[in-house]
């Protein structure tokens, strides 16, 4: 754990999927972040250190990880819809984490931890192999400019290194309001060989009931666009 979530400073940095917008902090944002992220925050680990997780969240229970929450409301449904489950979220931009922590802790569920990080950080040296139940990835950035497809978080080297942290039997669940964005990552997840779509070679699966419907879906809908969702399951 950490006094405070790490700043973010621009800098020399390999292509990112997400652009830092840090927004205006709220008062009430400003002070979760420096009251309340010792208690529900995380920092990545020294390189080659395991991480803790038994002693982050006082139990053993199996691990789920969202990536980009983004104002933290599919997290805090799915953590308090299954207590039995330790839920890790990862997020970069401060002011959805300090409104999530809010949230945390207005519903004291003792179920979820943060890293103020990005998603490839947090599997590179946060998670261990087979460390994971499942991988939620809701709603990302599209970057619908053909010129812009190449910071798209579903590159292959995100995926297979999503694989390797799920358990056998794990799942990658994925969501997405672009069409040519889900026939992309369709693709590209079927192309890894430690993941079996659920629905089917080529097919998208039916929205399942438990996932709770974001702001990005809502906003998606709006404007007319259909979502996808893909289920994938670690093979072995």
């Amino acid at each position: 754990m950490a006094d405070r979530p790490p700043d973010h400073s621009p800098g020399r940095r390999p292509i990112r999927s997400y652009v830092l917008r840090e927004g205006r902090l709220t008062a009430g944002q400003r002070r979760a972040l420096e009251q309340l992220w010792p208690r529900y925050g995380l920092t990545l680990p020294p390189a080659g250190e395991a991480p803790d997780y038994r002693r982050a969240f006082g139990r053993n229970a199996p691990l789920h990880l969202e990536i980009g929450f983004g104002d933290g409301g599919a997290l805090l449904e799915m953590a308090g819809n299954n207590p039995h489950c330790n839920f890790l979220g990862a997020e970069v931009h401060r002011p959805g984490v300090g409104r999530l922590l809010l949230q945390i802790e207005a519903r004291q569920l003792a179920n979820i931890r943060l890293f103020c990080e990005d998603g490839m950080g947090v599997l590179t040296t946060a998670v261990a192999e087979r460390a994971l139940a499942a991988v939620y990835l809701y709603f990302p950035d599209p970057w619908p400019k053909k010129r812009h497809h190449k910071r798209r978080i579903m590159q292959p080297a995100f995926i297979e290194l999503a694989a390797t942290r799920l358990a056998a039997g794990g799942h990658f669940h994925f969501a997405t309001d672009w069409q040519d964005y889900a026939e992309q990552a369709l693709e590209r997840l079927e192309q890894c060989g430690q993941l079996e779509n659920c629905a089917g070679r080529g097919c998208f699966s039916p929205r399942p009931a438990w996932r709770p419907q974001t702001k990005f879906e809502r906003r998606g809908q709006r404007l007319g666009h259909r979502v996808r969702d893909i289920v994938m399951r670690k093979a072995r």
